[in-house]
Formats: structure tokens, sequence, C-alpha cells
């Protein structure tokens, strides 16, 4: 059996799949997935698990070199957008990188979403806590 932090059969085959700069999102209950799009639905009731705690989770076992947010996250979401911040400046600190941080209008936000390999989908219930992840190689 894997003794992994991580134990989620699908999200574990998925992040292993992941080359360099490919793409994925980490959405809260809200953000509309397009058809086709793997959908790696952790929530399981409103508000579990967190959107913060799945990005902590998923930004200790990979690289990462990007991340792109919805603009609107800054005004509608401050809190959420602070925390996440200093998530990702703690990760860029340890893994002795900058990560490019990337804001665009929502809709930009969701004309990207077709493009990424799949979506885990928290129970999150605040507004614009998504982001889009890209994968970065650890060497």
């Amino acid at each position: 059996m894997l003794d992994h932090e991580i134990i989620h059969p699908d999200l574990l085959f998925s992040l292993a799949s992941l080359g360099h700069k490919d793409m994925f999102a980490i959405s809260d209950a809200g953000l509309p997935i397009p058809v086709g799009v793997k959908r790696i639905d952790l929530g399981y009731t409103r508000g579990k698990p967190q959107f913060l705690e799945i990005v902590e989770l998923l930004l200790r076992n990979l690289v990462v070199e990007k991340a792109v947010l919805a603009e609107e996250i800054k005004t509608y979401n401050k809190r959420v957008h602070e925390a996440l911040l200093n998530i990702i400046d703690a990760y860029s600190r340890r893994r002795g990188l900058n990560m490019e941080i990337e804001y665009v209008p929502h809709e930009k936000f969701k004309s990207y979403l077709p493009s990424v390999k799949f979506v885990v989908r928290t129970g999150e219930y605040t507004p614009y806590s998504n982001i889009i992840l890209v994968a970065g190689v650890p060497f």
C-alpha cells in the first residue's frame, strides 16, 4: 500500500501524469467545468474541503512554476487572496524560486479551462476561490 500524504487514487494518477508546462485547476464548488475536462471532485459538504487546504496540500507535493488567478479575487475575496499569496510565498521560499502569478479577468480565466488537464473541485463556498497552476520541472 502506498504510504503518501495524498491517498485519493484519481488525484494521485492525475498528478503523476502531469508534464512540464501542463496546466490544472483547483476550484471552488461553483466554477463551471467544461464538458470533456476531467473533474476530480473532493467536495463532500458545503465548505469542505477548503480551497486553501487543497492548494497547500498540492504545493507540498508538486513543482509549480506559475499560478493564474481571477483579478476579481483581489476585490471580492480579500481573505482568501491574502492567504493564497502567503501560501505561494512560502512555497517559493521553500523551493528557492519565485512563482509567477498572473491575474486575468474571471471570464478569461474560465476560457483557459478547456486547456487544463483536470480540475480539482473543492467544497469551497467563497467567490473566486480558483487557481490554475502550471507544472514545473524539478531540475
